[in-house]
């Protein structure tokens, strides 16, 4: 039912949570912190860290895809308030971020949207970051929340799989 209050007048009429503000640079990553000694299976303990001082959600990017970084770069630009940090599935909070949403750590294949209870993938984690973003996105996800899931993971996989044919790849992450 979570994708039911994604936008329109839900969006607009629900003060959205609090989020911690991020003061300084234009865009905040996701830090890594000491390893307190966590079971090795238990990667939502484990990375549970990564909200104790900043609740924002964490969008999880393909660091080196043409692609994503564009995404990358539409988020930023549209979302005013800092509600998302972003973290490149490259790197080592990536894969741990990963593992606490339940993918295989070296898996690149998708977006990810990683919040402090629930992590969201392909279709669901784009239609999760354009709620967190200004208008006209949460609308737009609220309208696309319609259609059904696996004909917007079919879409969503095929251009995955094609992006660095189609959009090419980078050297290295932009950000």
């Amino acid at each position: 039912m979570a994708l039911l209050a994604l936008g329109g007048c839900a969006r607009i009429c629900v003060p959205r949570p609090a989020h911690v503000r991020h003061r300084g640079a234009a865009f905040a990553f996701a830090t890594l912190s000491p390893s307190r000694g966590h079971a090795a299976g238990d990667w939502v303990e484990a990375t549970s860290t990564f909200f104790e001082q900043d609740t924002r959600p964490i969008m999880l990017f393909d660091g080196v895809c043409n692609l994503c970084n564009g995404g990358v770069r539409v988020v930023r630009e549209n979302d005013r308030n800092r509600r998302i940090r972003f973290e490149p599935l490259q790197s080592e909070a990536g894969k741990k971020l990963l593992r606490r949403s339940g993918r295989a750590p070296d898996d690149i294949s998708s977006v990810v949207l990683v919040e402090r209870e629930r992590s969201y993938i392909k279709s669901e984690a784009v239609l999760k970051i354009m709620e967190y973003i200004d208008v006209p996105f949460p609308q737009l996800a609220f309208f696309l929340q319609f259609v059904p899931l696996f004909i917007r993971d079919f879409a969503y996989d095929n251009v995955a799989n094609n992006r660095y044919t189609i959009f090419g790849r980078s050297e290295s992450c932009e950000i």
